[in-house]
């Protein structure tokens, strides 16, 4: 059959870059330390592991399409009304969602020069036209984004904190976008990692949404909780929103394992905290121990460093492979436009120590 009688993707369906997950895998006979996904060392909730296996033998039934037990948890932990929640498989299944829903092809939907890839990808899937504000010091530039908007600006995305970089945005600052924009243009403010944050100056975005009726707040279950491979996500939305994304998600997105889990793991605020301060901890030590190697480490909130090897005596590439060959598996994010650099997941004491170890070695230190 020859190309012109074959079934073809819709235009711009081609144009799109596969989105490429971080590494999973160490040679032969080496212990793996994944550094590369933004796991939690840390693993599940003890409690979301025990709710998963009680579910073994009610494998056969569907799951609650409206995902209520799940809702309730969420609206109970934050202070929030269950009906202005939807749940996902995966905090970028909403993100898709909004695009499908909200973008037409020759709408235009900003986001930042380095913020997480799968924006662009939804947007070009919408048939809409993705569009970039440059960033100032790898930090979103709340000036360059509302210099952007145009008539046609239908969505803007921003990542707060952001991923790779681990910075963020200042609510003020925030607050000051959404004030800019035009009420019929959709502020997405994606929190995946929002309970890592320890700033006087940072909110998730929960009052911006109760108090208007353009913005969406995007959570995850994958980072702080543990439980990346379930694939749980949520939104923080008007009516009105929630309303379209039900009648846009696939009618059982969130499966009975997910549901039972998440339930768990919004209850257990000890595993929770003792997440945050692991994370608070080995985050600083690891920066301060790169810095001393001479590297430049974007300063980050998240759970993950962003190092740069410009100036140094190696590139990330070799020691991306230096690493790799004893088992320490980061993330090279030249896709974002860091070709020199890594970004590295904050592991147990083990990884980090090991990760400081191997570069000192390489960098001759």
């Amino acid at each position: 059959m020859s190309k012109t009688q074959r079934p073809e993707p819709k235009p711009g369906v081609m144009d799109i870059d596969a989105y490429v997950p971080g590494k999973s895998a160490a040679p032969a006979g080496v212990k793996l330390y994944k550094l590369s996904s933004n796991e939690n060392p840390l693993g599940a909730s003890p409690a979301a592991m025990d709710a998963v296996r009680k579910l073994a033998d009610k494998m056969e039934f569907y799951p609650d399409g409206s995902s209520a037990r799940l809702r309730e948890a969420i609206a109970a932990a934050h202070g929030l009304n269950p009906a202005n929640i939807v749940c996902s498989n995966g905090s970028d299944e909403i993100i898709g969602l909004l695009a499908q829903t909200y973008l037409r092809p020759g709408d235009e939907a900003i986001y930042t020069r380095h913020g997480f890839l799968v924006y662009r990808n939804y947007i070009q899937a919408a048939g809409a036209v993705p569009v970039v504000a440059e960033e100032n010091a790898e930090r979103a530039d709340i000036d360059a984004v509302i210099a952007l908007v145009t008539p046609k600006t239908r969505v803007v995305f921003l990542a707060n904190p952001n991923n790779p970089t681990g910075t963020y945005v200042p609510f003020e600052e925030v607050r000051r976008l959404h004030a800019a924009l035009p009420e019929n243009v959709l502020l997405v403010l994606d929190a995946a990692y929002a309970e890592y944050v320890r700033r006087n100056d940072y909110e998730a975005g929960i009052e911006l949404v109760a108090g208007n009726q353009n913005v969406v707040m995007t959570r995850t279950f994958s980072k702080v909780h543990g439980l990346g491979g379930i694939r749980i996500g949520w939104a923080y939305a008007p009516a009105h929103i929630i309303d379209a994304m039900n009648r846009m998600r696939g009618p059982f997105n969130v499966n009975a394992a997910a549901i039972e889990a998440g339930v768990a793991a919004m209850g257990d605020r000890t595993h929770v905290e003792r997440s945050v301060a692991h994370n608070n901890h080995w985050l600083a030590w690891t920066t301060a121990e790169l810095e001393k190697l001479g590297l430049r480490v974007t300063p980050s909130v998240g759970n993950f460093i962003l190092m740069h090897f410009d100036g140094s005596s190696t590139t990330a590439e070799k020691a991306d492979a230096h690493l790799t060959a004893k088992g320490l598996i980061l993330r090279r994010v030249s896709g974002y436009g860091f070709a020199n650099a890594l970004r590295m997941t904050i592991g147990t004491e083990e990884a980090n120590r090991g990760v400081v170890a191997a570069l000192k070695d390489l960098l001759g230190k």
